[in-house]
C-alpha cells in the first residue's frame, strides 16, 4: 500500500506522517508545497529527497505533469522533454523507476492528428526514458488514450517499448464517462501501477469522490481482475476528497488536502484490498 502525498497535505513532514500513520513505508511523489517534483530547485529537491531516506519511506513512483491536462498535443513537446531529463536524475536519488504520464488532450486538434502526434510524442518520450532506466506509467486520464482500452494498446504497440506501461486509476471511470472495469479487462496484463480511488456521477456531469468500495466505480472488480492476473505491484491511494489538482485548471480551488482523510482513506482501501487478495488466493 501506498499513498500520493499531497492528497493528505502540502508539506513533506505531514506527507511522511500520514503514511507513516497508516504503517505503511512507500509514498507516491507528486508536489511538495505546490510544487511539482521536476519543478523543485535543485537545494529544496536534495533536501526533500535525503528527509524521505531518513524517515525509511520508499518512493513508489513519481505523479509528472507530462502529458496531463494542462499539457495538450498542441503544447511545445520540448517542455515534456526537459521534464523527463530532470526526473531521470531525481528518480535516480529518489530510489523509483516509475513515473505518471498522460497522453496529451488534444487542444482542439481532430483525429487522426490527434492521435498520430500523441502517439509520436509518447513514442519519444518512451524511449529516452529506456535509455534513462525509466518506465511511463500511462494513466487512464486524459489525453488521447486515458479513455479507450484500444488506444491504449494502440499507444503500447506504437511506441514498443518495456518502458512503456499503463497505470490503472480505477475512479477514473465515473468522472470520464466509463465503465473501469470493463476497460481494465483487456489492459491488465500492462498494468505497472494502480491508484485507488471511488466516486459517484452528480447531476449535471459533476463527480463526487467517496470512500474505496463505496462509490459506483466498480472499485472491488478492478481490485480483483488485477489480483486474479497476478498484479504484484503497488496500491496507491488517492482519495481526491480535499484535493483536485485539475480543478486549477479552471480557476476553482483544488484543495490542501486533509492528513486525517487520508489516513481514514487509507485504512479503508487496504482492508479493501488485503480482503479481495486473500480471497483470490483461497477462493
Amino acid at each position: 500500500m501506498a499513498g500520493i502525498g499531497d492528497e493528505a497535505a502540502p508539506g513533506l513532514g505531514d506527507q511522511l506522517d500520514a503514511v507513516r500513520a497508516l504503517g505503511w513505508n512507500l509514498l507516491e511523489l507528486r508536489s511538495l508545497g505546490g510544487v511539482p517534483v521536476a519543478a523543485l530547485p535543485e537545494p529544496d529537491f536534495a533536501r526533500a529527497a535525503d528527509r524521505i531516506a531518513r524517515a525509511g519511506v520508499g518512493v513508489v513512483a513519481v505523479a509528472a505533469k507530462i502529458g496531463d491536462w494542462s499539457r495538450p498535443v498542441t503544447a511545445d513537446p520540448a517542455v515534456d522533454l526537459a521534464e523527463l531529463d530532470v526526473l531521470a536524475r531525481r528518480c535516480a536519488r529518489l530510489g523509483t523507476r516509475l513515473v505518471r504520464i498522460m497522453s496529451f488532450p488534444s487542444g482542439g486538434t481532430a483525429e487522426p492528428e490527434w492521435g498520430r502526434a500523441a502517439r509520436a510524442r509518447v513514442r519519444e518520450l518512451a524511449h529516452r526514458a529506456e535509455d534513462a532506466g525509466l518506465v511511463l506509467v500511462h494513466e487512464n486520464c486524459a489525453g488521447w488514450a486515458g479513455e479507450s482500452a484500444e488506444r491504449a494498446l494502440e499507444l503500447l504497440a506504437e511506441a514498443d517499448s518495456p518502458a512503456l506501461r499503463l497505470l490503472f486509476d480505477t475512479g477514473n471511470g465515473v468522472a470520464h464517462g466509463y465503465d473501469a472495469p470493463a476497460l481494465l479487462r483487456p489492459l491488465v496484463e500492462y498494468v505497472a501501477h494502480v491508484h485507488v480511488k471511488d466516486a459517484v456521477p452528480l447531476p449535471g456531469g459533476e463527480t463526487a469522490y467517496v470512500g474505496p468500495g463505496r462509490g459506483r466505480a466498480g472499485v472491488e472488480e478492478c481490485v480483483r481482475l488485477l489480483a486474479a492476473h497476478g498484479y504484484r505491484g503497488a496500491w496507491s491511494i488517492e482519495p481526491h476528497l480535499h484535493l483536485r489538482p485539475h480543478l486549477s485548471a479552471t480557476g476553482a480551488d483544488p484543495g490542501l488536502g486533509d492528513p486525517d482523510a487520508f489516513v481514514e482513506y487509507g485504512r479503508a482501501a487496504q482492508t479493501l484490498v488485503h480482503r479481495v487478495l486473500k480471497e483470490e488466493a483461497h477462493p
